[in-house]
């Protein structure tokens, strides 16, 4: 059974997109099972947005298959591992969840980088193409560290 993972950010059109592009393109997919969900519902069926399919497509990934859907507590059972990109989503998912097991699932991505230090990656949605570029870089960042610990834990 594959391990399986979880990006969360808010609308699942921009960051969370991204971030399962970027991992699964690092892992074995036999081994893993790479997803994305958001915390709001406004998304939910929609492809992600033009300007996140264009930077991944730049980066020779393609992620214009995916729909957006929403976290549900489901995902708490369903997967091993829920990286969130922000604060916000991070409060978000930690409440639903209903116990200590399923919290400790749940952690900010780029804490894979500045352990402890909770920062943000900041949603593009509302600023300039290079935003999404500038994301990109940091999910790609995150995700190295990311498959290289699964893979030697896992495999």
């Amino acid at each position: 059974m594959p391990v399986k993972i979880l990006m969360v950010c808010l609308g699942n059109i921009c960051r969370s997109p991204l971030a399962e592009g970027i991992l699964a393109s690092k892992l074995p997919e036999d081994q893993f099972l790479v997803d994305s969900a958001g915390t709001g519902s406004w998304h939910i069926g929609h492809s992600p947005d033009k300007r996140s399919i264009a930077v991944a497509e730049h980066h020779n990934l393609s992620i214009a298959h995916q729909k957006g859907r929403q976290f549900s507590t489901k995902d708490f059972d369903t997967f091993d591992y829920i990286y969130v990109m922000d604060a916000s989503n991070y409060d978000t998912v930690i409440e639903m969840a209903k116990n200590d097991t399923q919290k400790n699932k749940v952690q900010m991505i780029l804490n894979e980088l500045f352990p402890g230090e909770n920062v943000d990656v900041p949603d593009p949605y509302y600023g300039l193409a290079n935003g999404f570029e500038n994301v990109y870089q940091m999910l790609d960042e995150a995700c190295e560290v990311i498959a290289k610990k699964v893979i030697e834990k896992h495999s």
